[in-house]
C-alpha cells in the first residue's frame, strides 16, 4: 500500500526502526517475514508478545499520532492493544453499508465501551463506486448503513468513503492518493475524515 513491500527492519540502538516514507513511520508484521507470501499463523499469546514488542522495543521518537491497525472485530489484537496501551485516545471503527457488516462493527463498539474505550467515530468505507469516466459517486451496496448504525450506537459518524480503483492504483505505486488524486470525491472524504478527527 505505501510501496514497502520487501522492506526488512533493522535493528538501532535502543530497538528496531519503523520504515519511514512520506513523513509517516511505519511498522508491519509483514517487515518481520523471510518471503512476502508466508502465512502468519500465531495463537494469542504470539499475537500479543508481538504487538508489545512492536510497542516497546521500537524507536519511534516523537510522534503526533500513533495509528494501530488491527482485524476486524474483537480478537486477540484490539484486546492486546487496549490492554497494553491503558492511555488509549481512541479508536476509530470502519464498516462497510451491509447490515452483516454493521452487526459486527456493533459489537465492535460495545468492546470499546466495555474497556472504556472512547468510540471516535464510524468510517463508511465502499460507500459507492466513483465512475473513473466521469466521478460520480454511485451507491452499490445498501445507502448510508454506517451513519444510520453509528446514529444508532450513540457515536459519531466521521464519513463515507468510495470505492475508487484510483486508490488502489495509488498504493499499489506507493504514492499518497489524497496527493496522486487530490480531486477525487475518495480524496475529498479522506480530507474530510481527518479534520474530523482533528477538530
Amino acid at each position: 500500500m505505501l510501496g514497502l513491500v520487501g522492506y526488512r527492519l533493522e535493528g538501532g540502538e535502543d530497538g528496531m526502526l519503523p520504515v519511514e516514507v512520506g513523513g509517516l513511520k511505519v511498522l508491519s508484521v509483514g517487515f518481520l517475514l523471510q518471503n512476502n507470501d508466508d502465512p502468519v499463523i500465531w495463537r494469542g499469546p504470539m499475537k500479543m508478545g508481538v504487538i508489545r514488542q512492536f510497542l516497546e522495543d521500537v524507536e519511534w521518537g516523537d510522534l503526533d499520532l500513533l495509528v494501530i491497525d488491527v482485524p476486524p472485530g474483537t480478537g486477540d489484537e484490539p484486546l492486546s492493544v487496549c490492554q497494553l496501551i491503558p492511555e488509549l485516545e481512541g479508536a476509530v471503527i470502519v464498516t462497510t453499508p451491509q447490515k452483516v457488516a454493521a452487526a459486527d462493527v456493533r459489537k465492535s463498539i460495545n468492546f470499546c465501551k466495555e474497556l472504556g474505550v472512547k468510540v471516535l467515530g464510524v468510517i463508511e468505507n465502499m460507500s459507492g463506486f466513483v465512475c473513473p469516466k466521469c466521478g460520480e459517486v454511485t451507491p452499490i451496496l445498501r445507502a448510508n448503513g454506517g451513519r444510520v448504525m453509528a446514529d444508532e450506537m450513540g457515536v459519531p459518524f466521521l464519513g463515507s468513503i468510495p470505492i475508487d480503483p484510483l486508490v488502489a492504483e495509488s498504493g499499489d505505486e506507493g504514492k499518497a492518493f489524497v496527493e496522486s488524486a487530490a480531486s477525487s470525491p475518495a480524496a475529498g472524504a479522506f480530507r474530510e475524515i481527518v479534520r474530523e478527527l482533528t477538530v
